[in-house]
């Protein structure tokens, strides 16, 4: 018996973060438009619960606070929605050590009892590359959740801190 309504494998797309050059030596290819994501980490502000964390899943857009939620374009039909920063941060070193080189910070509006949310995808994109060219990106963070992020990269590594430029220092001074 011979199935009349086959269907054809799901076709998916992925992306990998390479490590280093993983085409080192190859002839031909100069590496234009590669760049690495070896040192940008994604931080979770909650400005309700006055915390923030580290979410690698964020790179994927599968942090805790990203999962099952359905994100929409339009914040409006986000009404109830809880806000959430993700501050894309970047980590240089010198020869002092170790500093925080960019922070770039976006918007998430998550309501879990409708399982919606708002988030702008090119702007994550922007702020990640910003952050990852040493760009403090910031000052549209309510008062509160700058306060929030500013004291997590202060407590998570005070020499990182002590090591980051003026213009980091500048960013979260109250």
């Amino acid at each position: 018996m011979e199935v009349a309504d086959k269907k054809e494998p799901k076709k998916t797309q992925s992306f990998t973060i390479m490590k280093d050059d993983p085409i080192d030596g190859h002839p031909g290819y100069s590496g234009g438009g590669s760049f690495s994501l070896e040192n940008l980490s994604p931080i979770i502000v909650d400005p309700n619960e006055e915390k923030a964390f580290v979410d690698m899943g964020a790179m994927h857009a599968r942090s805790v606070v990203e999962k099952r939620i359905k994100f929409l374009p339009d914040r409006n039909e986000v009404p109830n929605g809880k806000l959430y920063w993700i501050a894309w941060t970047t980590v240089e070193r010198d020869e002092k050590g170790p500093f925080y080189y960019g922070v770039a910070a976006s918007e998430l509006v998550v309501d879990r009892e409708i399982r919606r949310g708002y988030k702008l995808l090119p702007e994550h994109v922007n702020h990640m590359d910003k952050a990852l060219k040493g760009r403090v990106i910031v000052d549209h963070m309510d008062d509160k959740s700058k306060k929030v992020l500013g004291d997590f990269l202060k407590e998570f590594n005070p020499d990182m801190w002590d090591n980051s430029r003026e213009e980091v220092h500048k960013a979260f001074d109250e």
